[in-house]
């Protein structure tokens, strides 16, 4: 699949082909969800935590006595049916860490990479340098390129410079090509990428 590079002005200055083990395959739609609920996974922090009726203060001696008052058997106060009682079967901190194997997340990323290859979704540029951190500059950039909704730049390296030029617009996040993800992928609409973010994801996924 040929696609154009365009420089930061929007112009057309060449072609390049895309790696089509990499942006021409079939979607695999079950190893991408996969992948997305376990990166969805991995990020939480599982530290939520609720008291039982052993760990709520109070409630050491029975209320009343157990037969003789008319009123229904009560043995504390505490008991999950009291107003500020215990909580019955709630969350306790836990690990929501899951595994996935290696083969199965790149073949979650190049079924991402495909989606967007076929949707036209993928903007090449011979280079991203911009002289000083302006986020007007970052701004023109995408307009030149025609992106007018969200998108991800993937990085060769870290670049401060694009990096915070880029950081207050909204829909636009900047990422390392060695850091590519599922999520990333799927929730923006357009991936920019320098031929030099191209070689780092073919040398990535191409292997």
């Amino acid at each position: 699949m040929r696609v154009p590079v365009y420089n930061i002005e929007g112009e057309q200055v060449g072609e390049v082909e895309l790696n089509d083990a990499i942006f021409g395959i079939t979607p695999h739609i079950p190893v991408m969800h996969q992948a997305l609920v376990r990166q969805l996974a991995n990020a939480r922090q599982g530290t939520h935590s609720t008291k039982t009726r052993g760990e709520v203060s109070g409630g050491g001696r029975k209320p009343w006595p157990q037969k003789g008052t008319g009123r229904a058997r009560q043995g504390s106060i505490r008991a999950p049916q009291w107003v500020g009682g215990g909580t019955v079967f709630g969350p306790k901190p836990r690990s929501y860490y899951q595994k996935m194997p290696r083969k199965m997340r790149r073949l979650a990323l190049r079924s991402a990479l495909s989606v967007k290859a076929a949707a036209g979704q993928i903007k090449v540029l011979d280079a991203l340098q911009l002289p000083e951190i302006k986020t007007k500059r970052m701004v023109q950039v995408l307009q030149n390129l025609g992106v007018e909704g969200s998108a991800l730049i993937l990085l060769p390296e870290r670049d401060e410079v694009v990096e915070l030029s880029a950081r207050n617009l909204p829909d636009v996040k900047t990422l390392r090509a060695s850091y590519l993800n599922v999520r990333d992928l799927l929730g923006y609409e357009t991936i920019i990428m320098p031929l030099a973010s191209l070689e780092v994801v073919e040398s990535i996924l191409g292997s």
